[in-house]
């Protein structure tokens, strides 16, 4: 039996100013690194052996921030698997290292969606511009992506070919595994692992800093 903990970002500063986020890089607000570090103390004593993140900045330091009170006492250590200095100059080399770092994978598949012309603006602004009926499609509707950005369909299209690619196999092997991540990428995987319809999982709320615990066995995942 493994274990598949999930989480969001805590509260961002665009969230904080009611904003289109996306992939626009923005940093955890004062409210969202207190939700992070609450969110660790529910998770200090979940065993776990890697951990995944997407390449934005709020998901990040949500991760650090939540890991900080670990009762491991491991150390989170970002891996760099392309080839270059990056990953040449990052190597450890003392033998005892493996016992007292945990792995971080970071992704662009599991970045948030991308809102495209959307992005940096306030929602209730886009409401007076473009009518709330217009807005809540481009929000809630799973196959219609607002303009030059990404539905909940196409989010999905990265988000789960990553998961079940390079996080399963983890899975299978009896590793314990951390996703932190963000609202729309972590829908996209509820969706399949709760097996909902596309009506479904628009609905499906997931608030900030609050852990989503699976048990997987034979195939199978469980809710907790």
């Amino acid at each position: 039996m493994a274990t598949l903990l999930m989480m969001r970002h805590g509260q961002s500063e665009w969230n904080r100013s009611n904003r289109f986020t996306g992939w626009v890089d923005v940093p955890l607000s004062e409210t969202g690194v207190k939700e992070a570090v609450a969110a660790g103390e529910l998770i200090k004593n979940i065993s776990l052996d890697v951990l995944f993140t997407s390449t934005l900045i709020r998901a990040r330091m949500t991760l650090m921030l939540a890991m900080m009170n670990h009762a491991s006492r491991k150390v989170p250590v970002m891996v760099h698997r392309e080839e270059g200095r990056e990953k040449e100059w990052s190597r450890m080399y003392d033998p005892e290292d493996a016992s007292t770092v945990i792995p971080v994978y970071s992704s662009w598949h599991l970045n948030e969606r991308m809102y495209g012309d959307l992005q940096g603006l306030n929602k209730a602004d886009t409401i007076k511009k473009y009518g709330e009926e217009q807005v809540k499609i481009w929000r809630r509707s799973f196959d219609v992506a607002p303009p030059n950005g990404e539905s909940l369909e196409m989010t999905a299209q990265r988000t789960l070919p990553y998961f079940n690619e390079e996080i399963v196999p983890l899975l299978k092997k009896g590793k314990n595994v951390f996703i932190c991540a963000h609202g729309n990428s972590l829908r996209s995987i509820i969706m399949q692992l709760d097996r909902l319809s596309p009506t479904e999982v628009v609905e499906l709320e997931i608030e900030t800093g609050f852990p989503i615990v699976y048990e997987y066995q034979n195939g199978l995942f469980e809710k907790k």
